[in-house]
């Protein structure tokens, strides 16, 4: 068996050469929570050295947030023209460094109201066709967002988190609750190993619920992302489990 585990990188946490060996995707920030041309292209150069596939990571233009706040004051149109210039500005960068941009994972608060709003997961998906008909859109199973790609023809990866811990209804677990991360390397681990051998996930109730996963995010600005990454990465091996390199 292999699987694709993935990490949202280029938010300047710096950490970025010491996580790609592990990963076999990777999401980087574009501007609009974090990043500039400058961490772009490094991350990229590191992404394609280290045979990452590449993602663009847009967000609500919210630096002072870092993209975890609903922005209910942008229109839809502002919201698109953001998404859309954060996209293109990594695609080209991409694209100078004879690489192709694999796909895209919405960022923090966008990616959680994408999965329940229907307008919102409208402006990801024109933004995303705008770009290309090929790109991936990296979603959550049982969202609207999923739904919506389906129904356009989109081209889509399932993501299950394996830091974060799971409602009863799919989403995640808010960050305000002190059990929303998953921290020890370990835990981690059995998150992941757990839902690529059984197709489930157990939530923070207790509730066991089938789920797809064609990628698992580990969050790169966790402090302990590289204990973790490495930690799941050698363990998932010893249980013949790899990863899949582009």
């Amino acid at each position: 068996m292999k699987i694709d585990i993935n990490a949202d990188v280029g938010e300047g946490i710096g950490n970025e050469k010491q996580l790609l060996p592990y990963l076999s995707s990777c999401n980087i920030a574009c501007g609009g929570h974090a990043g500039n041309k400058k961490t772009m292209r490094t991350v990229v150069n590191l992404a394609i050295a280290n045979k990452v596939k590449i993602g663009a990571h847009p967000s609500f233009p919210d630096p002072a947030n870092f993209g975890r706040q609903p922005m209910p004051f942008l229109s839809n149109n502002e919201l698109l023209n953001a998404i859309k210039e954060q996209i293109q500005e990594l695609a080209n960068i991409v694209s100078s460094s004879g690489a192709n941009l694999h796909h895209i994972k919405p960022h923090g608060a966008l990616y959680n109201m994408a999965a329940t709003n229907t307008e919102i997961a409208e402006v990801v998906i024109e933004a995303v066709s705008s770009i290309s008909k090929a790109l991936r859109l990296v979603v959550p199973f049982k969202s609207v967002i999923e739904t919506l790609a389906l129904q356009n023809n989109r081209p889509i990866i399932y993501e299950a988190f394996a830091d974060r811990n799971y409602n009863d209804d799919y989403t995640l677990v808010s960050r305000d609750n002190k059990k929303a991360l998953l921290t020890q390397p370990e835990s981690v681990f059995q998150q992941v190993y757990y839902i690529a051998t059984t197709k489930n996930i157990k939530t923070l109730s207790g509730k066991v619920l089938p789920i797809k996963a064609d990628t698992y995010c580990i969050h790169g600005d966790n402090k302990e992302a590289i204990a973790i990454t490495k930690y799941v990465f050698n363990n998932l091996l010893e249980r013949g489990i790899g990863i899949e390199k582009r």
